[in-house]
């Protein structure tokens, strides 16, 4: 009986230094590349968040902080397309599948599985990267690619040509540990 006390309270001393990573800066890039032309954007307003004990990712991205090069697509991403008034954020929540050492400093590949809930459809992810540890800070690196008709994305006939059916992301995230305040 002694031992088994001694150890549920060693997983609770081990469960309670697990450290959250919070992300400090975030930059959310996606690229549409069709025939007629390249329309990208940038969000670095999200704030990822990692559990370290767990594996734990997510992310809530406020679409309407995404930023292209005009006022004109950006307008046509937020009412014709994400329909920000509707479904003002996309997020992903996954398990980052492999076991990473957080006190050794070093470059991880990873892989990271979970959902994706974009304008009202949540679907499975699976997203590769590189989690690289520094210090005390973490860098997570992904691409995946959305594909807008499983999202019910819908892209007026005249704008096909305009607007790839398959979108590249690509996320990078410095994060910091979490500091309750």
């Amino acid at each position: 009986m002694k031992k088994i006390v001694l150890l549920l309270i060693s997983v609770i001393s081990l469960n309670s230094n697990a450290q959250l990573f919070v992300g400090k800066e975030t930059l959310i890039h996606f690229l549409s590349k069709a025939a007629l032309e390249d329309i990208e954007a940038k969000n670095t307003i999200a704030k990822p968040i990692l559990d370290e004990a767990t594996g734990a990712f997510q992310v809530r991205v406020p679409n309407k902080q995404f930023k292209f090069a005009s006022s004109f697509m950006e307008e046509h991403f937020n009412e014709n397309y994400m329909e920000t008034e509707k479904f003002p954020y996309s997020t992903f929540k996954g398990t980052i599948n492999q076991k990473i050492d957080y006190t050794k400093d070093g470059e991880n590949q990873v892989t990271c599985t979970g959902t994706m809930d974009m304008h009202g459809v949540v679907l499975p992810v699976t997203a590769s990267g590189t989690l690289t540890i520094k210090g005390n800070q973490v860098i997570v690196t992904a691409k995946f690619k959305v594909t807008i008709a499983d999202y019910k994305i819908k892209v007026p006939s005249l704008y096909v040509k305009n607007i790839a059916e398959i979108i590249d992301v690509d996320i990078t995230t410095l994060m910091e540990p979490y500091v309750k305040k």
